[in-house]
């Protein structure tokens, strides 16, 4: 009676409870893997290099596309490659982050564990973090809107009220610039207020001021020489002078 009593008691429902709580765990692992295999494959999709050629109902115009520059094509497939992974690098940590959460809150409710202040402690953390945290979140943020929105990506050129150059890289915190001078600036992505896009309008660079020419015949004054009115304001002194 006492060893069915043992099995019966309070043992029983701690193993039901633990084999509920690893059941929970392998959903949210199976949940996890489906969802990152599936950002996987979007993300592989995306960064395959298509042509225009690819398809069928603009193989007419296969002679005039077949001169686009080589060197173009391959930014834009870098460009695309790069903005691929960024995006799949965000979808990635948001799924990781809201799988762990729910399971971990279902594991939690299969002990039997009151998970309300727990949920009061986060939202209270969360609050904290972002305040203290503030200038980050917004780099992050500007950063996913400059992905999403394709403002500028490698092989760009752009002006920000701080330099002019072409973007090397673009991540979710920083982008790397190249100045015309060779200076390499790290630019936090919330701190870029204002910026244009000389590769994607029409962009032409200013007209540099032409120097004076010479006129034909004429003769460099030497050096030291004192101009001519002067010279000729001395003359007339000493014809004064003379005079009187």
């Amino acid at each position: 009676m006492q060893a069915a009593n043992i099995f019966d008691g309070p043992d029983e429902n701690f193993f039901d409870r633990l084999a509920q709580a690893g059941i929970t765990i392998a959903v949210g692992l199976l949940v996890w893997l489906v969802l990152h295999y599936a950002i996987r494959l979007v993300v592989k999709r995306a960064m395959v290099e298509r042509t225009p050629l690819a398809h069928g109902s603009l193989r007419w115009a296969a002679p005039m596309l077949r001169t686009i520059d080589p060197v173009t094509r391959a930014l834009d497939n870098e460009r695309r490659v790069q903005r691929a992974k960024t995006i799949g690098s965000l979808l990635n940590s948001v799924v990781t982050a809201v799988v762990a959460m729910v399971t971990g809150f279902y594991v939690l409710i299969a002990f039997e564990i009151d998970i309300a202040p727990l949920l009061a402690s986060v939202g209270v953390l969360g609050i904290a973090i972002g305040f203290g945290c503030q200038q980050l979140i917004r780099d992050f943020l500007a950063g996913i809107f400059i992905a999403l929105e394709d403002q500028y990506g490698i092989g760009d050129v752009i002006q920000t009220s701080e330099v002019i150059g072409t973007v090397e890289y673009v991540g979710l915190r920083i982008t790397r610039v190249l100045a015309e001078d060779g200076t390499l600036w790290y630019l936090r992505n919330g701190e870029i207020l204002r910026l244009g896009n000389r590769s994607k309008g029409n962009y032409k660079a200013p007209e540099e001021d032409a120097e004076p020419v010479p006129a034909a015949g004429g003769a460099a004054p030497a050096q030291g020489a004192p101009p001519a009115s002067s010279a000729s304001g001395s003359a007339s002194g000493e014809a004064n002078e003379s005079a009187e």
